[in-house]
């Protein structure tokens, strides 16, 4: 029998620019963090450009690429300046995503289904341009299907709803289901949204998972324990990828 496949970890440095942005100076540094991301072992960097530029910025994602240690995977939405933005950054990767100017953070999957159109002018513009698209998605099969018909080779499943109610074994049902019908459309699938160190277990269950993508909950952990050791205790979770979960 073949070992498990190592589950990757990407980190998502947004909330490193919030709290810059909570008093307009030029620290703490995302690009520090991303940093101390890559020393922990880190496999990729997320970042936001939201419309609103709430947190990360222009001048963030430039430098993300330049540094250049660790791929950039840009989340954004399919704003035609951030479109813009993203064929002249050119990241390796790119996660489309719904946005709402009035939301926290990212409230659901994006509607792959109702803003078909939209998308299958936006998807084959990044892919040109040499960027691997994604789509962050509902749990739900018409969602994957119409993600695998526009030609993306990857989607994100949103564990957002069942993070919040970690014992809801309905969306945790939703969510090994999805994996499943996504991997035999013959996608990669990511999964990220609200997860951390106490409510892992569940998501760790989900087959056929290649990243998880985390944010709040690891920059949170860095205020009290450094970056570095929040990344490596969560990678450390990520090694029981692969034990007595269903295939």
């Amino acid at each position: 029998m073949m070992p498990p496949k190592r589950l990757k970890l990407g980190v998502n440095i947004d909330h490193v620019a919030t709290v810059r942005q909570a008093r307009g100076t030029d620290y703490p540094s995302p690009l520090e963090a991303a940093d101390g991301c890559a020393r922990a072992g880190a496999d990729n960097i997320t970042a936001h450009l939201r419309e609103d530029r709430r947190h990360i910025g222009d001048a963030d994602v430039y430098a993300l690429k330049a540094w250049g240690k660790l791929p950039l995977n840009l989340e954004m939405a399919i704003a035609p300046e951030i479109v813009r933005i993203a064929l002249d950054l050119r990241p390796p990767e790119a996660c489309l995503v719904p946005e709402r100017r009035e939301e926290l953070t990212t409230e659901g999957g994006l509607d792959v289904k109702t803003h078909r159109a939209a998308l299958g002018d936006t998807i084959p513009a990044l892919q040109e341009a040499g960027i691997r698209v994604s789509l962050f998605v509902e749990p739900d099969p018409v969602q994957l299907d119409t993600a695998a018909e526009l030609g993306v080779p990857c989607v994100e499943l949103h564990t957002g709803t069942y993070c919040r109610v970690p014992a809801a074994e309905q969306e945790h049902k939703r969510l090994i289901e999805a994996a499943r019908h996504a991997h035999a459309l013959g996608l990669q699938v990511n999964a990220g949204h609200g997860i951390h160190l106490d409510n892992i277990g569940g998501i760790l269950h989900i087959p056929h998972l290649d990243t998880l993508n985390i944010g709040h909950s690891i920059v949170a952990r860095a205020i009290l324990v450094g970056m570095e050791t929040a990344v490596r205790e969560m990678l450390e979770r990520l090694r029981a990828y692969g034990e007595g979960q269903a295939s």
